[in-house]
């Protein structure tokens, strides 16, 4: 069974919302080298175990030690995105696995931002955004898209 929210972005880069033992037996399929956490709480034991057992390598963003206005509505901040871009865009993370909570806006978030360096038109890169989020759509994140200046990666 695929996690919530589950894609595939580009070969070998996927992505989704938190995996649950039930998504176990899928991700186990997915051969996975690299899984990139992307929310502010911690993932269950079970779910660490679960990597460890299967060699997975866990990575988080960089986190900051101040709230932000961005970490209190739920986006990312700049520095965060720019330090998944650096897991996302090395080889030898892959196959990559990118997840947050829901699936729909942190992921999102960075996938749209990943969808600019490879120069998808906005048009695009918010169709992609809107198909995970449906009605929980953030406007400060496709602003935040809009705004991300690919060459700062």
């Amino acid at each position: 069974v695929p996690p919530l929210n589950y894609g595939m972005v580009e070969y070998d880069l996927t992505r989704s919302g938190v995996v649950h033992q039930l998504n176990f037996p899928f991700l186990e399929r997915l051969n996975l080298r690299t899984v990139l956490y992307l929310s502010q709480d911690e993932p269950s034991q079970q779910f660490l175990s679960f990597l460890d057992e299967q060699g997975i390598h866990f990575r988080r963003t960089h986190q900051s030690s101040s709230t932000t206005a961005a970490e209190t509505t739920g986006s990312l901040s700049e520095a965060q995105v720019l330090s998944a871009l650096e897991v996302i865009l090395r080889p030898e993370n892959y196959p990559l696995h990118v997840m947050c909570k829901q699936g729909r806006n942190t992921t999102g978030t960075v996938i749209g931002c990943l969808r600019k360096l490879q120069r998808w038109n906005l048009t695009s890169i918010f169709e992609e955004h809107r198909r995970y989020t449906t009605s929980k759509v953030r406007i400060l994140n496709e602003q935040f898209i809009e705004m991300f200046d690919a060459n700062s990666v």
